[in-house]
């Protein structure tokens, strides 16, 4: 059977064609830049690899292209042959513990929840209604972020606020990114050589949005964003952790309203804020080298947090076996992961410096033979997991 799993970010859309059970790749590719001047589009298909630079405005635009070239260069005779399509769904609240097929019902929840989840739950809801046109036959699969972290216990969910707050509105801390925590920290359970219920693993998921996970004995006990993608540690333009005080602050001083005050720390802030010229960390990256002083900071203040996060987390788990980082800064970005290590050294961590600059989408170890822990880059693998929730529907 044919499953494509798609995976739709702020501002990338992911994608892969499996044969399952097999879990063989048929073709797999990606629109990055999504909504900025220079948008990128890929496939790999037979061993090549194709790929345009081209205005992609929307979401609808990058799914557009996906069943354009599905057609151009062949990868299926029909979209017939496709059986079904996973699609990651970012919030699912309290209402989704596992995957589950899509109907109204659930696209009204997906939906309900996209304030939730503003940059990313509209963008996974045009995935689904626009494949579901183009592939009215195929079973469609939601697979759920915040699933993974249902295992947290409530010290960890919890806020500090009134407990009502919880019970009627259901804020408490949801947490993202579960497909990947989960497929990167069994993954660095096998280079460890340790059973996935006896390992302790931080995962740093560093892309245009980024969470850490503590994962302990094969559970997620807690992570860094919230009750929406927007807690946590800077990302491309989202700011993270703030003082909440600081919203009707700068509501009174801008002549805003709280909600567009949100918006600006969604949409406006993270990367793009603090440098003032791009959410892009591979422009970021340049600039530093460039000695762009906004740039160093904020390249600073993202290694800084990150590193404070793990510090906390290495107490949390009472120890860790491995820390793994990964999506697109993660696995590619050096000069990041060495400016998050060096910071790290009262943990007895250090690194092959030179290994660390050279490795780019690779699983392999960065840390050295006198690391007190070891450091991996481990590439994720959000589709194959969303794939393989897929199929579990087709049989």
């Amino acid at each position: 059977m044919k499953v494509l799993a798609v995976n739709a970010g702020s501002s990338s859309l992911k994608y892969q064609l499996f044969n399952m059970p097999e879990k063989t790749v048929i073709c797999s590719g990606i629109a990055e830049r999504i909504g900025l001047d220079m948008s990128i589009f890929s496939l790999k298909f037979n061993g090549e690899k194709y790929e345009i630079e081209v205005k992609i405005e929307n979401h609808k635009q990058a799914i557009a292209l996906v069943l354009e070239w599905f057609a151009k260069y062949k990868v299926v005779g029909n979209l017939d042959e496709i059986n079904g399509v996973g699609h990651r769904v970012v919030h699912g609240g309290e209402s989704f513990d596992k995957s589950v097929v899509i109907d109204e019902d659930v696209l009204k929840i997906i939906h309900d929840l996209s304030d939730f989840a503003p940059l990313h739950n509209p963008a996974n809801i045009v995935g689904i209604e626009e494949l579901s046109k183009a592939l009215p036959h195929s079973i469609a699969v939601a697979v759920f972020d915040t699933a993974f972290h249902q295992t947290m216990p409530a010290e960890s969910f919890m806020y500090a606020t009134p407990y009502t707050w919880y019970t009627d509105y259901g804020i408490r801390k949801y947490g993202f990114h579960g497909t990947s925590h989960e497929y990167v920290s069994k993954q660095a359970a096998i280079m460890v050589d340790k059973a996935y219920n006896e390992t302790k693993t931080i995962v740093c998921h560093l892309g245009n949005g980024a969470s850490l996970c503590a994962i302990k004995n094969g559970a997620s006990i807690d992570t860094t964003m919230g009750f929406t993608p927007l807690a946590g540690i800077p990302m491309g333009t989202r700011s993270g952790d703030i003082d909440p005080a600081i919203i009707p602050y700068i509501a009174a001083k801008e002549n805003m309203d709280a909600q567009a005050v949100i918006d600006v720390l969604n949409k406006k802030s993270g990367f793009l804020g603090v440098s003032g010229f791009s959410s892009d960390a591979r422009d970021i990256s340049m600039a530093v080298a460039e000695g762009n002083e906004r740039a160093i900071l904020t390249l600073n203040l993202y290694a800084k947090r990150i590193a404070e996060v793990i510090g906390a987390y290495h107490v949390t788990l009472g120890g860790v076996d491995i820390i793994a980082f990964t999506a697109g800064i993660g696995e590619n970005a050096g000069d990041v992961r060495e400016a998050v290590c060096r910071r790290l050294t009262a943990l007895g961590i250090s690194i092959d410096e030179e290994k660390n600059l050279a490795t780019r989408s690779k699983q392999t170890y960065i840390s050295d033979s006198n690391s007190k822990i070891k450091v991996a880059v481990i590439p994720t693998n959000e589709e194959l997991v969303i794939a393989e929730d897929t199929y579990a529907f087709l049989v």
